[in-house]
């Protein structure tokens, strides 16, 4: 899953690109592989002591460019997160230079007007081509660009109806104003406390970060000094974390779990997802010859502590083709290829 860091100059984006990315992988270019916190991991990491861990990881790209700061985004940057799957805009709230409020609405203005055109365009095409014969146009395909022009035009993104962009006939269109949308509102350190965000919607979250500080703490490697820099702070924990987890939920991800001497492992999947569809995430084999899954929820194991147990005490479960997979699921997936 791919996330496009977004926002006018001076916004901050890059300072919080570093701090999501690292020292290293910052200064090698400007995309990144960001692994996704588990806590989940830990105690399955003491039951096993394996030989690996790993995390699920969200690809983050800083676009660079987004005009000045009441310019628009730009129709470059605009064309360049198109294949993303969602946005992640930084707003300077630090500067006192700008209204962060305003640059919100004007990222917003952005992309409903860009897909506004997608609709016009695509919509005079298939005009063109009823003309000529109208079994060259959808039916389907034209009753739902004139509900999403409704929507647009009523300056209103496409996300706002999510049911409209899940249709096959939206999809290749690749929506701007249809993508989840995470607004990193980038204040002072001693305004962080103090921030209220704004309402949250389907598809659309706001957080509060200080950049800088994010990027100063990516840069401590020792955990003990980290921790040190943010009691001194006043602060319990770093935003980067949140601002990673915002993004997986935003993108619709959960998190199954797979556990054994060789790797401990967190695995995403779309909420929903049946559990031949989850074994697809590990290998396409595994989803081919696909028998049962042996599920443990996480809550569960919590309270058996231990595999053996949990069979014991009835909490393990054979889940069949139809079972949905669960946050926090730690599966075994029986197949045969």
């Amino acid at each position: 899953m791919k996330t496009a860091i977004i926002g006018f100059s001076a916004s901050g984006k890059t300072d919080l690109f570093a701090a999501l990315a690292g020292p290293a992988a910052a200064a090698a270019g400007n995309r990144a592989m960001v692994k996704v916190p588990e806590p989940r991991l830990d105690p399955l990491i003491a039951l096993y002591t394996p030989k690996k861990v790993t995390y699920s990881e969200i690809e983050y790209l800083d676009i660079p460019g987004g005009g000045g700061k009441s310019g628009g985004l730009g129709e470059r940057v605009l064309n360049e997160v198109r294949p993303f799957d969602c946005l992640l805009a930084v707003l300077d709230a630090f500067s006192g230079l700008s209204n962060p409020a305003e640059q919100c609405s004007s990222i917003e203005a952005d992309l409903i007007i860009s897909d506004l055109a997608v609709v016009e365009k695509r919509m005079e095409r298939m005009a063109l081509d009823k003309k000529k014969n109208s079994a060259l146009v959808s039916p389907k395909e034209e009753q739902a660009l004139a509900r999403a022009r409704e929507v647009l035009e009523s300056e209103k993104p496409l996300r706002t109806d999510p049911g409209l962009c899940d249709l096959p006939e939206m999809r290749g269109f690749r929506f701007l104003s249809a993508k989840p949308i995470l607004y990193a509102w980038n204040l002072k350190e001693m305004e962080l406390a103090s921030f209220v965000p704004p309402a949250e919607a389907v598809g659309l979250a706001h957080l509060a970060v200080s950049a800088k500080l994010e990027r100063e703490l990516a840069e401590i490697t020792d955990p003990e000094e980290r921790a040190m820099f943010l009691t001194d702070l006043g602060l319990t924990e770093s935003a980067l974390e949140r601002v990673i987890s915002k993004t997986y939920f935003l993108l619709g991800l959960i998190s199954f779990l797979t556990a054994g001497d060789k790797e401990v492992r967190s695995w995403a999947v779309k909420a929903g997802s049946p559990a031949p569809e989850a074994a697809g995430v590990i290998h396409s084999d595994i989803q081919k010859g696909f028998i049962r899954a042996d599920v443990l929820g996480y809550a569960d194991f919590l309270t058996a502590k231990d595999f053996k147990k949990a069979k014991e005490l009835g909490l393990s479960r054979l889940e069949g083709k139809e079972y949905l997979v669960q946050d926090g699921d730690i599966i075994e997936f029986r197949f045969n290829v």
